[in-house]
């Protein structure tokens, strides 16, 4: 059951990106069931309160922020509830290193989409719905696929891991588990 719950993350943070790379939308559905799966796990990890203030915090200081961009247009609405929800899993104590990661990950698929835009779409290619969107200069970025790696290779510290591993499991290989589910992308 433990493990179950510790997947539950990683697999919908993959379902995400998948869903970011071929439509470009992270719709509700996806953030109300992160939303819906840390109000279950909550009870079920035994998470102190301190440490649940310190991922309403983190959801919430994310949600204020990601929502001022929001409003500038430098990102979209599904960008700003995502980071949010993903802040609100993580955590204050790994809130800086998501958004850190993030960045820099977000950054360079930035730029490798922009190098790949400046050539024609092979042929073969041209047919395939989700590329020639991504190929397309006007609908912007799929921002989950680039949020997706830290968070899963973050999960297994975060406050639910460690409340929720038994001292059977060890961490290296929940994180080895993790980290072959976000690589199926």
């Amino acid at each position: 059951m433990h493990m179950l719950a510790l997947l539950f993350f990683p697999a919908i943070m993959a379902w995400a990106a998948a869903s970011d790379l071929l439509t470009m939308r992270i719709t509700n559905k996806l953030v109300l069931t992160l939303l819906a799966g840390f109000v279950v796990l909550v009870p079920l990890s035994g998470m102190p309160l301190e440490t649940l203030y310190g991922h309403l915090a983190a959801g919430g200081i994310v949600l204020a922020g990601a929502f001022a961009f929001f409003a500038f247009g430098w990102i979209g609405g599904g960008d700003a509830k995502f980071a949010a929800i993903t802040s609100l899993w993580l955590g204050w104590s790994l809130l800086l290193p998501y958004i850190v990661y993030a960045c820099i990950l977000g950054g360079v698929l930035t730029l490798i989409i922009l190098l790949v835009r400046r050539w024609p779409l092979p042929a073969v290619l041209a047919d395939v719905p989700w590329v020639d969107r991504l190929h397309d200069a006007g609908p912007g970025f799929p921002t989950a696929l680039r949020s997706l790696a830290r968070p899963c290779w973050s999960m297994p510290t975060a406050s639910f891991s460690t409340l929720l591993l038994s001292e059977t499991v060890r961490a290296a290989t929940l994180r080895e588990a993790i980290t072959a589910i976000c690589c199926l992308l």
